[in-house]
């Protein structure tokens, strides 16, 4: 599928592009099914597979079986035969629906319970209460007072007639509770109404065991979850089988008893695992199969009921009899499986956590555990309930590992996206990107790239012929004419006509067009070149019957549908390419403006220096800059009348460019902020330009109704040639959601201090829950906290009704938050104490509370645990004040940062405006002083992208960091001038005079060093030096050498120089920020000394200060290789 990387985001591509596979893979399974009930004993799955891959679109006749298929999936009734339903109608409680085995199972009369008289019947009509003992009775009955039933389960409940026990696992329907009976076996101990806390306890081992692993590694974590399951179940076979991004599994890790065939790196099509069983596990988390080859159960239903029952909620539903065959072809009898649901987009998770509306996120399926049995085994209830809640806590580690993962491929290929910038920054060509080192092929994963450029193809490793790249860029031109970018993991399928000529090794393609006739290209290889199996047969003689379905064969279908495709392309990667092609498109389209250059050209070449080609450069970059920037920027001439108005600032106000242009500013505030704006444009006109103010804009359009946009602005004077004011541009924050959040803090703040000043201040809010998971303790302190009374809370289930991600009284987060309270619980049941953990959630009026958490066991007298007592801290005032100001301060610093990641893309293009310009002035026939000049402007320039490149270090200051050097020759002459040249205006300003007291040999001196860094750290010296003279001062710098011989015509040279000053020098304290890396709070000047004589430890050198009577003086050393 191909996506237009200039009209939709990732996101937006990635979802329509996952639906439109939904809706042909489900098709696909359709006719799948179709075909085998049709075929019968000559059903061919591989070929089936991949002749409905290549079917024709969606058609009426198709529709229809895609309908009959998913009614059929949903609403078919038979059963497993290890347990029995009934369907109750919630008004009468009668039978409305039963299994034909239930009145075998739940009303035959034994021999051991002696006064059954007249013992009941079932049938349709049948009221339920009549079946069992009052007391499970009573528990059933109990269910329809519940919003979500299944918090109940299961309800131990026992047969009248029989004395029997069976677990009963209820679940709401349509206008009626649909039951699950399974038999309690002798040998177990029953679990009553607290059988989630009981299954908590089967789970703490492996959960403790998930919880402690480092994180990192995927592989690690699920071969963990796959030991453990193994472990606590029993099964032959365990394993974790992921989706990929176009649907097909791979058994990502298994764990098997001896002598069983692995299926580790089996890769299955997406038809393995259909659509419609995918949405049944979203809404049933655990299947079972307890006996493959059992007799199935019909359900026997009124006739005059309006509707049919639903089975996807039920553990007995009845596998399809084509999974059957494919268990028996395992010699597998019995299966357990759990669903793996993750968030689908992690943004919706952040925006849930600042709301207290009911917000459902959107999940997604990651995957799944599955657990194989070479016999019949069945696993009760309590079991999988523990199995379900071990897969809930993987999948919370698995989300954390995915972000992990993304956020590593995110900077790698943003620091590569860096490299290839500066590459094209330094070389003005487009070339650099295929011929340099790192190239295109660095910056994302593929096999092979291209670059059409003027007609002319430069291919890397696995790419198309010259020929064919003409001809691909032909079918582009006239299929997708409009269209930016184009990316698919299969050529063929997006309707390229020479596919098949390129063969399976070139598969997959994304594309980044410059221009018309300018393109880039990435090139993967079909994805079977990426799959190895290690449980794949390597003897040919040993063939598979192909119309038995098998995991080998389901491998070779995988085969046969991916020999065309490849890997797909991620978001993050798309993201890339175009980040790519905005930079280039910049190059290439200033290289073909032929008039633009002869003119900037002429006027070079008649010296005309007053710097209006450059700047025509440069505003032009801005103006893009501008338009395109992530933040709100607006601009109005000496009238107060609108003249800019950039795309984000209409985006945030509704207002439209062309209906901002010409308007008043005062008229697009509001009222309350017309005097703050008036006095900022006052100032900056006079040349004042105010800092970091705050006001108010309007909405308008179909924003008009939403709360004004809060903005935090800037103000730069804008002036012409002349220096003239003519306006004033306004570069804005919007801190919207920033201020609501902090409005929403401060309400916070007052609870607390309501609760800061309760009388009896000793005690903290306190909660409580029996064995059997009821809330049996809420003091006054928990009434105050979150305004709950303790009448309201006491008797409901404490995981479900008074904590949930939904439908509870105190909300929490999310199922994540509601996965991790219940392990604090679990612990505290299994006889383990917990630390003060983070915890929060939504109180009555839907504040959020932010506090920490001990859960704690409750023992009798005997010793035996009979609930959990939990006590909430919450943090004090003046420390709730601090948290949030850190939080907030942590918000605004990382805003900085992804504003200096922006800022530094956005400076290299002014830079190579200049650099283009410079280089043209070099061929203008200057004289040798102004060629100095120009040599000067150069070094500064490569300093300037060395600072640049730094801005990706963690931490500069440390000596550890990861600042090098990089050595190479050059002459001493050109670092000092470059350096001095930086501090002359600042000199000027004060009246200072700068003396340069070197000898000529010494500045004529040829040495090998990194030249770049030492300029950085001379020009850092000498702006504190300067900074700290008096007017009217001097600053001089003055140099001794000395040479020393290595092994025979290698020498090294030591260095000093010293920079000297007058005045009474630089402050104590901010002497000792130099020697300090972990001080907390760095003046500017601090911090450039403190990276400056970390840079000369790296070449063997120190820096010292001496403060004499009325003089300073800086003293360098340094050590540099003598150059040839």
């Amino acid at each position: 599928m191909s996506s237009s990387t200039s009209t939709s985001s990732s996101s937006s591509r990635n979802r329509q592009s996952s639906q439109a596979r939904v809706l042909a893979q489900t098709t696909l399974d359709a006719e799948l099914n179709d075909e085998y009930k049709e075929s019968g004993g000559s059903f061919d799955y591989s070929k089936l597979v991949e002749a409905q891959r290549t079917a024709p679109p969606l058609q009426q006749g198709r529709l229809e079986k895609v309908i009959a298929y998913l009614q059929h999936i949903q609403t078919g009734k038979i059963l497993q035969p290890f347990g029995c339903l009934l369907d109750l109608d919630e008004k009468s409680f009668n039978v409305i629906a039963f299994s034909e085995n239930a009145p075998e199972m739940l009303t035959t009369v034994s021999h051991e319970v002696t006064s059954v008289d007249n013992p009941p019947r079932l049938g349709i009509g049948t009221n339920v209460e009549s079946l069992f003992t009052d007391q499970g009775a009573t528990a059933l009955h109990k269910a329809l007072g519940f919003a979500d039933v299944s918090l109940l389960n299961p309800i131990l409940v026992q047969c009248k007639t029989s004395g029997k026990p069976f677990y009963a696992i209820v679940r709401r329907s349509t206008g009626c509770l649909v039951v699950d009976f399974e038999p309690v076996e002798p040998t177990e101990f029953p679990a009553t109404a607290a059988g989630a806390l009981h299954s908590y306890k089967l789970a703490a081992k492996a959960i403790s065991k998930i919880q402690s692993l480092p994180g990192g590694s995927m592989e690690v974590l699920c071969s963990t979850v796959v030991k453990e399951l193994f472990d606590l179940t029993g099964y032959d076979r365990v394993m974790a089988y992921k989706f990929h991004e176009d649907d097909h599994g791979e058994v990502f890790a298994e764990i098997t008893k001896p002598g069983l065939e692995t299926y580790l790196g089996l890769h299955y099509p997406a038809t393995d695992i259909p659509q419609a069983s995918r949405f049944l596990f979203m809404k049933n988390k655990v299947r079972m199969i307890c006996d493959c080859r059992a007799r199935s159960i019909k359900v026997i239903e009124d006739e005059a009921r309006p509707f049919d029952i639903s089975l996807c909620g039920s553990a007995l539903r009845a596998p399809h009899s084509c999974h059957l065959q494919y268990m028996e072809n395992m010699n597998m009898i019995a299966s357990l499986v759990m669903a793996v649901v993750v968030n689908d987009d992690e943004e919706e998770d952040e925006v849930e956590s600042e709301q207290p509306a009911q917000h459902q996120q959107k999940k997604k399926l990651w995957g799944l555990l599955v657990c194989h049995h070479e016999s019949p085994r069945y696993v009760p209830f309590p079991l999988r309930y523990a199995c379900e809640f071990i897969a809930q806590v993987f999948s919370v580690h698995v989300s954390k590992e995915f972000e992990l993962e993304k956020q590593l491929h995110e900077k790698s290929i943003l620091r590569m996206q860096t490299v290839l910038s500066d590459m094209l920054f330094r070389e003005a060509s487009p070339l650099t990107i295929v011929s340099g080192t790192p190239n295109v092929m660095d910056l994302v994963k593929c096999d092979g790239a291209a670059l059409l450029n003027g007609g002319k193809v430069w291919r890397l490793c696995n790419a198309p012929t010259e020929s064919q790249i003409h001809d691909i860029a032909l079918w582009l031109s006239e299929v997708h004419r409009d269209s930016t970018g184009l990316s698919t993991d299969s050529l063929h399928d997006a309707g390229y006509p020479g596919a098949s000529a390129l063969g399976d090794m070139i598969c997959g393609m994304a594309v980044a067009k410059i221009n018309s006739k300018d393109i880039v290209f990435w090139f993967r290889s079909h994805t079977a070149a990426e799959i190895r199996w290690a449980g794949a047969k390597n003897d040919s003689s040993d063939m598979d019957d192909s119309r038995k379905m098998h995991p080998r064969l389901s491998f070779k279908a995988f085969l046969e549908v991916v020999k065309m495709k490849s890997l797909s392309w991620t978001d993050y990667e798309i993201d890339a390419i175009h980040s790519l092609q905005l930079i280039l498109r910049d190059k290439l389209n200033d290289a073909i403006k032929p008039t633009y250059e002869a003119s900037l050209d002429k006027q070079i070449g008649d010296l005309k220096l007053d710097g209006l080609a450059e700047m025509q450069a440069v505003t032009s970059e801005m103006i893009r800059l501008i338009e395109t920037a992530t933040v709100p920027i607006f601009a109005v001439d000496v009238n107060g009348l609108v003249n800019g108005w950039n795309q984000k600032a209409a985006e945030l106000t509704g207002l439209r460019i062309d209906d901002a242009i010409g308007r008043d500013i005062l008229s697009l505030v509001e009222k309350s902020s017309e005097l703050v704006v008036q006095r900022m444009l006052y100032l900056a006109l006079q040349g004042k330009e105010e800092k970091e103010v705050q006001f108010e804009v309007k909405t308008h359009g179909p924003m008009v109704d939403d709360v004004p946009v809060i903005l935090i602005v800037n103000a730069c004077a804008t002036r012409d040639l002349h220096g003239h004011v003519i306006g004033v541009c306004f570069v804005a924050q919007d801190m919207t959601v920033h201020k609501l959040a902090m409005d929403k803090f401060t309400r916070v703040e007052r609870d607390y201090m309501a609760i800061i000043h309760n009388p009896n201040p000793l005690i903290p809010p306190i909660f409580g829950a029996d064995e059997f998971g009821w809330c049996s303790e809420w003091n006054a302190a928990m009434t105050k906290l979150t305004g709950w009374h303790r009448d309201e809370m006491l008797d409901k289930m404490l995981l479900g009704e008074v904590f949930n991600s939904s439908n509870a009284s105190c909300r929490l987060k999310n199922k994540n938050a509601f996965v991790g309270l219940c392990v604090l619980v679990n612990s505290a049941l299994a006889g383990e104490g917990s630390e003060k953990a983070p915890f929060g959630f939504f109180d009555r009026s839907g504040k959020y509370i932010e506090c920490l958490l001990s859960v704690n066991r409750k023992e009798n007298e005997d010793g035996l645990i009979t609930g959990v007592f939990c006590f909430i801290h919450v943090a004090s005032q003046e420390l709730q004040h601090t948290l949030q100001v850190q939080k907030a301060s942590e918000q605004k610093s990382l805003k900085r940062l992804k504003a200096f990641s922006y800022m530094r893309h956005a400076i290299s293009n002014p830079l190579s405006g200049m650099l283009y310009s410079r280089k043209a002035l070099k061929n203008t026939g200057l004289n040798e002083e102004q060629m100095k000049q120009i040599h000067v402007a150069d070094n500064c320039h490569n300093q300037l992208n060395k600072i640049l490149m730094d801005l990706d270090q963690d931490n500069i200051t440390e000596k550890c960091s990861c600042l090098d050097l990089e050595m190479a020759e050059f002459v001493l002459q050109d670092v000092v001038m470059a350096a001095v040249s930086q501090v002359l205006l600042a000199c000027k300003g004060k009246g200072i005079t700068v003396s340069c007291n070197m000898p000529e040999i010494f500045l004529k001196q040829l040495v090998y060093g990194d030249g770049v860094r030492l300029q950085q750290i001379l020009s850092d010296v000498l702006f504190v030096a300067v900074k700290f003279s008096p007017v009217g001062g001097s600053v001089g710098i003055s140099s001794k050498l000395t040479k020393k011989s290595i092994k025979g015509n290698l020498h090294l040279i030591d260095l000093e120089i010293r920079i000297k000053y007058q005045g009474l020098g630089v402050p104590a304290e901010l002497m000792s920020q130099m020697f300090e890396e972990d001080s907390k709070e760095k003046s500017e000047e601090g911090l450039a000394l403190l990276v400056s004589r970390n840079l000369l430890s790296l070449m063997n050198g120190d820096v010292r200060h001496l403060r004499e009577a009325d003089v300073s003086t800086f003293i360098l050393t340094f050590e540099l290789g003598m150059g040839q």
